[in-house]
C-alpha cells in the first residue's frame, strides 16, 4: 500500500577517506606516474630490478627487523589478528619485507649480489601532519650482498641522480654520517647514555623512555629542549673503530669523485635498529621543518636477524608525497612532460578515420587518444594541448579529401602534413617520449 511518503535523499553523508589517508585523483596521477617512471628508469640504468611484496606481513618480521624499542613498533604499526588468530601488520616500511623475500626465496643462491627496488604504499598509525600520512608511498632500493664502500657510494649517487638531476628538486642536500657497527657502537652508546642521564631533566617524556631502551634515538627527537641537550653529547664519529673509520673515509672519497655534494651530520641516526655504518638523509627546500625527502643506510645485520645467512646490505626509501609536494612548490616547476598523440577530427567522416588512426598507433606502441565526447575541433585542439600530449593529428575536410593528416607539434607549434599510410612510420622516427604511457 502506497502511503504517499517519499524516501528522502541522504544529505551530508560523512563517508570520507580514513584520517591521514588521501585519494590520488586522475588529475594528480600523471605527476605520480611520471615520478615512478623516472625512478624506474634511473634504477634500471644501474642494474636494479623491481620486486613487489605483500602489503602486510607476519608481525614478528617487524619486531625482529625494525626493533621492539623503536617508535614504529611501539606506537605506530597497524597490527591486528586475522581470522586464524595470527598477528599481522600492515607494512610500516618495505626493507624488512624485501629482506624476508630474499631469505624465503633463497635469492642469495642464484646470485650473491642482488640489486632490487620497490614502489608502493606503507602504513603507520601516527598523528597526521604536514608531509606525514597514515598511508604513504615510498620508492626504495636495496643493494644486497656486498659490504664494500663502493656500493654505499653508488647507492647514494643513484639517489642523488634521481633527486637533483632528474626531478630537479630545489635545495637538495645530502647529510652523511657513520654510526659504527657491532664492534664500536656499544661503547659509544654507553658514553652517550651516561651523558644524557646527567641531563635527564632536560628531556621530554618520550626521551625518558628512549634513554632506558635505546638512548641513541634521542638524537631523532624533534623537541627543541632535547636537541639542545644533545648538542654537547659525544659523537659517533669520534668513537669509530678503524675498519668503520676507513669505510667512511672511502665512501666520502668516492662521493667526491662523482661530484655528489654532502654535509657531515654527526647527529644523524636512522630511526630503525637495523642500521650500521653509513647513514644518510636527503633534504630539500619548500617543506618546512619536516624537510627530509629520502633516507637510508647500511644494515649488515638485518638479514641474519630475520633468519637468513650473514649478508651485508644497504638501501634507502624516498617519500613520494614529500617529493610531489616539493615539485609542486618549486618555483618555475613545469607540468608533467608531454607524451603521446591526440587525434582530432572535424566531422563524422573524419571521426571514423580518427578511430582507425588512434587504433593503429596504439597497436604500434604509442599512447594515443581521440575525440569520444563530440567536442568541436577547436575544443579538441585545446584539450590536446592542455592534456600534455606531444603531438596532435588533425583530420578535417581537406585532410580527408587529400588522404593526409596535419600533424602539429604541441611544444613548438609547428606542423606538417603526413600521408595516412605513413603516419605510424613518421611517429616511429620521432622522440621516444611519444610512445611513453
Amino acid at each position: 500500500m502506497d502511503t504517499g511518503d517519499k524516501e528522502k535523499p541522504t544529505k551530508n553523508l560523512e563517508l570520507r577517506a580514513p584520517r591521514g589517508m588521501e585519494d590520488i585523483l586522475p588529475h594528480q596521477w600523471r605527476l605520480w606516474r611520471w615520478l615512478e617512471d623516472t625512478a624506474r628508469e634511473i634504477f634500471e640504468l644501474s642494474g636494479y630490478h623491481e620486486v613487489r611484496t605483500p602489503i602486510f606481513e607476519d608481525t614478528r618480521l617487524f619486531v625482529r627487523g625494525i626493533g621492539d624499542t623503536s617508535d614504529i613498533v611501539e606506537k605506530e604499526m597497524y597490527t591486528f589478528a586475522d581470522s586464524e588468530g595470527s598477528s599481522i601488520t600492515l607494512r610500516p616500511e618495505n626493507t624488512a619485507g624485501v629482506m624476508r623475500a630474499y631469505v624465503e626465496h633463497e635469492l642469495y643462491k642464484t646470485q650473491k649480489f642482488q640489486k632490487l627496488y620497490y614502489i608502493g604504499p606503507q602504513f603507520r598509525k601516527e598523528r597526521p601532519q604536514a608531509g606525514r600520512f597514515r598511508q604513504f608511498h615510498q620508492i626504495g632500493a636495496e643493494a644486497i650482498g656486498v659490504a664494500g664502500p663502493q656500493v654505499d657510494a653508488e647507492v647514494i649517487e643513484m639517489l642523488d641522480h634521481l633527486l637533483r638531476h632528474a626531478l630537479h628538486l630545489p635545495g637538495v642536500l645530502l647529510h652523511l654520517n657513520s654510526i659504527g657497527d657491532a664492534a664500536c657502537r656499544p661503547a659509544f652508546r654507553e658514553r652517550f647514555a651516561a651523558y644524557m642521564r646527567d641531563r635527564k631533566d632536560e628531556l621530554c617524556p618520550d626521551c625518558h623512555v628512549r634513554l632506558e631502551k635505546n638512548p641513541l634515538r634521542i638524537m631523532d627527537c624533534k623537541n627543541g629542549r632535547c636537541q639542545a641537550a644533545v648538542a654537547g653529547a659525544p659523537k659517533a664519529a669520534d668513537h669509530l673503530c678503524e675498519p668503520c673509520r676507513a669505510h667512511f673515509v672511502r665512501v666520502r672519497d668516492l662521493l667526491q669523485a662523482v661530484s655528489v655534494p654532502y654535509a657531515l651530520n654527526d647527529r644523524l641516526v636512522r630511526g630503525l635498529d637495523y642500521y650500521t655504518r653509513t647513514a644518510f638523509e636527503f633534504t630539500a627546500s619548500g617543506l618546512g621543518a619536516q624537510n627530509a625527502v629520502a633516507g637510508g643506510g647500511r644494515y649488515d645485520g638485518l638479514i641474519e636477524t630475520i633468519g637468513g645467512p650473514p649478508t651485508p646490505a644497504i638501501g634507502f626509501a624516498v617519500g613520494m608525497e614529500r617529493v610531489i609536494h616539493c615539485m609542486k612548490q618549486a618555483e618555475g616547476a613545469g607540468p608533467v612532460p608531454r607524451r603521446g598523440i591526440y587525434v582530432a577530427n572535424a566531422d563524422e567522416v573524419a571521426a571514423r578515420k580518427a578511430v582507425e588512426v588512434a587504433h593503429d598507433l596504439r597497436l604500434a606502441g604509442f599512447r594515443a587518444a581521440t575525440n569520444l565526447e563530440g567536442r568541436k575541433l577547436s575544443r579538441q585542439l585545446g584539450h590536446a594541448d592542455g592534456g600534455s600530449y606531444l603531438y596532435c593529428v588533425i583530420l578535417g575536410e581537406r585532410e580527408m579529401q587529400q588522404g593526409e593528416a596535419t600533424v602539429r607539434d604541441l611544444t613548438s607549434g609547428t606542423q606538417e602534413t603526413v600521408p595516412f599510410a605513413e603516419l605510424t612510420a613518421w611517429f616511429k622516427a620521432r622522440p621516444a617520449e611519444v610512445a611513453a604511457p
